[in-house]
């Protein structure tokens, strides 16, 4: 399965932009669509199913159901609006058919409008009818559609700007079991497919459904379906590096399937290489443990703000991206990674010599590893509440934080800082040397100069966080501040880069006071947490 959004942000106007889901408003023109848009998307669509198709994929998921489904209440204006998204998304799935896809379409839980909210107020149970009646009709003037894809745990934010805005409506456990119950029997009886995404951001009581299996039985035991299947995230957080395998796909029996990123949103969008194919393989290789692994489930352009435009198969498609999505979905089918990266240099890299080449995936997962996370942190498993913390601090989506309160915080998690600098010294060593042998693949050298440049900020960074001396920092932060201007001038799609080296707020004694208070190092709940770090929110759905 792969995601099927990239054709819809062609004419994205945003300087930053939100890749989480489709923006409607922004494919729209003046409220409406037209047929010179229409027939655009469908001829990058075609071009993106052939693609997709050819790397080995069968399912193509699409924003979202929202955009389909028709209300009786619905203003007049909206529901023609809806009807020329309707005709646009039936040349969709005619195309994806054509290329051997099937399609399912995605929804958050729940999306709203006036007309909505008007029906269903704060009352669960009518949101179910509500949602029962919509999914009947679209499976049915929709035969192709195979299933629908439901997000629970976040909502859209203020950017967001359509006709429907999702909002949480999901907060308890007992809330999402009840609403699984009463929509299987429509998926079952129609012969389609529920899939559940079991991420969440941490709100609220059902917020660590994603890790924690005391929550995953109080909302799926003993509901047995064959049109359910459960979709999880390959670790215990979002998509980052160090993560172990998450332990729900070997909790119970139910049909599942793996979240995987080949546009790896927290390791530069695509723009310098960051192969997923070495980590994936491990976690594949533990999962042929259990039976109950279905697919993959691979994000080729969803996931994180960036300024990056670059459209996977479509427009300035990176390789790299391509490259992931290709291996995954061959490690998945059986394969093994090296057989994958050879296979894909014989299709698309015939100058390249396949050996060097695996050995240049491997320099660079080592500089990703090595510089972007810090891995005498990142290694470390570290829980928040509700969270397993992210195994990078500084470096988010497209924005660094060099500041001296981020640094003092580093400082008390990070154990070996000495190690932590050689580390970095020896990761921009090997960018020099992926630079060289990206030249006798005849590959572009213009994500490994931009990876360098970033990874050299990354470095004064950390000379910046862990210096040994009062005399260090000062020219660290120098350092700092001309590398910064220089970034700024030669790259125009960059990483934001934060300076501020004002004195910490916070002292180094209170951090290590307070830290064993807020963090755990294992997921299991402490009394401390469960007395002082998991209450509130009040519950309007009901």
């Amino acid at each position: 399965m792969i995601d099927g959004i990239a054709p819809f942000f062609r004419n994205v106007k945003s300087k930053r932009i939100n890749w989480s889901k489709i923006p409607f408003a922004d494919f729209e023109e003046s409220g409406g669509l037209t047929p010179e848009g229409m027939d655009e998307l469908c001829a990058d669509f075609q071009q993106y199913i052939s693609s997709v198709a050819s790397a080995g994929y069968n399912v193509v998921t699409l924003d979202d159901l929202a955009h389909i489904c028709l209300f009786e209440s619905y203003p007049p204006e909206l529901t023609l609006k809806l009807e020329s998204y309707r005709a646009l998304y039936r040349r969709l799935f005619a195309l994806a058919a054509a290329g051997g896809l099937q399609v399912y379409l995605t929804t958050d839980l729940m999306f709203f409008n006036e007309a909505i909210f008007k029906a269903v107020g704060g009352r669960l149970s009518k949101v179910v009818l509500w949602l029962r009646e919509r999914l009947r009709e679209v499976f049915s003037e929709f035969d192709g559609v195979g299933g629908i894809v439901f997000r629970f745990g976040e909502s859209d934010g203020s950017d967001v700007k359509s006709d429907f805005r999702s909002r949480l409506i999901l907060r308890r456990p007992a809330q999402a079991r009840f609403i699984i119950k009463k929509l299987l029997p429509v998926f079952a009886e129609l012969g389609k497919n529920m899939v559940f995404r079991i991420w969440s951001i941490g709100a609220y009581r059902i917020g660590d459904l994603l890790w924690n299996p005391s929550t995953f039985d109080l909302v799926f035991k003993k509901i047995k379906s064959k049109n359910l299947i459960i979709s999880i995230k390959y670790g215990e957080s979002d998509f980052f590096r160090y993560l172990r395998t998450n332990p729900l796909f070997f909790h119970s029996d139910h049909k599942k399937i793996v979240e995987f990123q080949a546009r790896r949103e927290y390791e530069g969008f695509g723009l310098y290489p960051s192969f997923a194919g070495f980590d994936c393989e491990e976690h594949i290789a533990r999962l042929k443990r259990t039976k109950n692994v279905v697919g993959i489930s691979v994000w080729a352009q969803t996931g994180g703000w960036g300024k990056s435009r670059r459209l996977t198969y479509l427009r300035k498609s990176p390789v790299w991206v391509e490259l992931n999505i290709f291996v995954l979905a061959y490690i998945a089918r059986g394969g093994n990674c090296a057989q994958a990266v050879r296979e894909f240099c014989s299709r698309f890299l015939p100058e390249a010599d396949a050996g060097k080449f695996i050995e240049f995936l491997r320099l660079s997962d080592e500089v990703i590893k090595q510089l972007l996370y810090i891995s005498d942190f990142a290694g470390r498993q570290l829980f928040f509440r509700r969270l397993r913390l992210p195994p990078t601090l500084f470096v988010f989506w497209d924005r660094i934080m060099i500041t001296a309160d981020v640094g003092r915080i580093l400082s008390c998690l990070v154990r070996d800082k000495e190690k932590m600098l050689a580390e970095g010294r020896e990761a921009l060593d090997k960018i020099k040397q992926m630079q060289e042998m990206a030249l006798e693949f005849n590959l572009p050298s213009e994500g490994l100069d931009y990876q360098l440049a970033t990874f050299e900020i990354l470095q004064a960074a950390r000379v910046y966080f862990f210096a040994p001396d009062d005399e260090t920092r000062p020219r660290a932060a120098a350092d700092l501040t001309a590398l910064k201007e220089n970034y700024r001038l030669r790259f125009s799609r960059r990483y934001s880069v934060r300076l501020d080296f004002s004195p910490a707020k916070v002292s180094a004694f209170a951090i290590r006071r307070t830290m064993p208070l807020f963090l755990r190092q294992q997921s299991k709940y402490r009394l401390v947490d469960r007395l002082l770090l998991l209450r509130g929110g009040r519950l309007s759905i009901r």
